[in-house]
C-alpha cells in the first residue's frame, strides 16, 4: 500500500468540507423551522389531538384484549386481526407440554378449538381489568363452563358446571399478538373433573 502524499489529502478534505458546509446549514435551518414550528403556541384543537392519539395509543392494547376476550369465548374470526403470524405459546399445557408446538393463527384457533370441545359454553369473563406496561399486557380471567366429556382421566359426568381462574400474559408487536404467557388453575379444573 503507498503513501498518498499530505498535499493531496488536503485537497479532497478542503472539497468534503465545501460540500459539507452547505449541507449542514441547510440542516440546521430546516431544524430551525421545525423547531419553531414546535414551539409556537398550540390551539385548544392541538392539545386535543395530542390527548386524543395518547388515549389512543393507551386504548389499542384494551381493544386487543376485548378481542382476546371474545376469540376465547368461540368468536374465531377475531384470531387473523390480533395474532401475529409468528405467535407464541409458553404454557404447562396438561399433557406436558410447554405450548411450543402451538403456533401462528391457525395453531392458537386449533387450541382454542380443542379446548371449547370439552366445554362447549366455555365462558371467559375479565376479573381483573388488564394491566398495560409498553409491549405487554396482563389480564386475570375467570372461566366457567359445561363439561361435555372426552378429558382423558375424568371422572365427572357430562354437565358437570365447572370453574377455574387464570392470568394471561400477552407480548405485542406490530398491533398484533406475538407471544402469550398462561397460568391457570389446573388443580381446581382436574379436581372438578375428579381426574387426580
Amino acid at each position: 500500500m503507498s503513501a498518498t502524499p499530505t498535499t493531496h489529502t488536503a485537497t479532497p478534505r478542503r472539497h468534503r468540507a465545501r460540500l459539507l458546509v452547505p449541507a449542514a446549514i441547510a440542516v440546521l435551518a430546516f431544524t430551525a423551522t421545525t423547531a419553531a414550528a414546535d414551539t409556537s403556541p398550540t390551539t385548544a384543537a392541538g392539545r386535543t389531538a395530542t390527548a386524543h392519539d395518547r388515549r389512543a395509543a393507551e386504548q389499542k392494547p384494551r381493544v386487543m384484549l376485548d378481542a382476546w376476550l371474545r376469540l376465547w369465548n368461540g368468536d374465531l374470526a377475531q384470531a387473523p386481526g390480533i395474532i401475529s403470524p409468528g405467535f407464541r405459546v409458553h404454557a404447562a399445557l396438561l399433557d406436558g407440554g410447554d405450548g411450543s408446538s402451538i403456533r401462528g393463527v391457525d395453531g392458537l384457533v386449533a387450541w382454542i378449538g380443542q379446548t371449547r370441545a370439552a366445554f362447549r359454553d366455555l365462558r371467559f369473563t375479565i376479573e381483573v381489568p388488564p394491566l398495560v406496561d409498553g409491549r405487554y399486557a396482563s389480564v386475570r380471567w375467570t372461566a366457567t363452563g359445561t363439561y361435555a366429556g372426552g378429558f382423558p382421566g375424568a371422572k365427572a359426568q357430562p354437565g358437570t358446571v365447572v370453574t377455574f381462574t387464570g392470568t394471561d400474559t400477552l407480548r405485542m408487536r406490530d398491533g398484533r399478538f406475538a407471544e402469550y404467557w398462561v397460568n391457570s388453575d389446573t388443580l381446581s379444573l382436574l379436581t372438578q373433573l375428579q381426574a387426580l
